[in-house]
């Protein structure tokens, strides 16, 4: 049985950056196969880190993730590791790169990663709650994280 995570990051009173959490909060009411933890991490960049350290076969990062689209939009994205990264970590912010640079820096090997992005209309300024297209966007994003996990826990099994 595959160990994999599902890690829901953003910040709430940053509007559309909590799409992460509520994603995660969705999912944590559902059904998951065995091995399947579902947190929300928020902007605790630290303890993800050491959650990653814990020997998991795969992550799923579901976060905010502007890539220039309609506001709503899901990407599914495979990050890899940016070799110059530095590991330094803000208090109070999530940058999975450095996250993942300090996982490495610890002496771990990151696990098999997928990011779940939604395009975001309105993130950064000081506002509780998604907007109207990312808000749509939960539920499907909810479906496609299940779709993810179905296919990463039949990989190699």
């Amino acid at each position: 049985m595959k160990r994999i995570l599902v890690a829901g990051v953003g910040n709430i009173f940053l509007g559309d950056d909590g799409f992460g959490v509520e994603v995660s909060r969705r999912l944590a009411g559902r059904p998951l196969p065995d091995g399947v933890r579902v947190v929300d991490f928020g902007i605790r960049g630290l303890d993800l880190t050491y959650t990653l350290l814990d020997g998991w076969d795969a992550a799923i990062l579901v976060d905010a993730a502007p890539r220039g689209g309609r506001p709503g939009t899901l990407y599914v994205l495979e990050p890899r590791l940016d070799p110059d990264a530095t590991a330094a970590l803000e208090p109070h912010a999530m940058d999975p790169a450095k996250v993942l640079a300090l996982v490495r820096e610890m002496g771990g090997t990151p696990p098999l990663m997928r990011v779940v992005g939604c395009e975001p209309e309105a993130a950064g300024d000081f506002e509780v709650g998604l907007s109207p297209a990312v808000q749509a966007a939960v539920d499907p994003a909810v479906a496609l994280v299940e779709r993810i996990v179905a296919q990463l826990g039949a990989a190699d099994a």
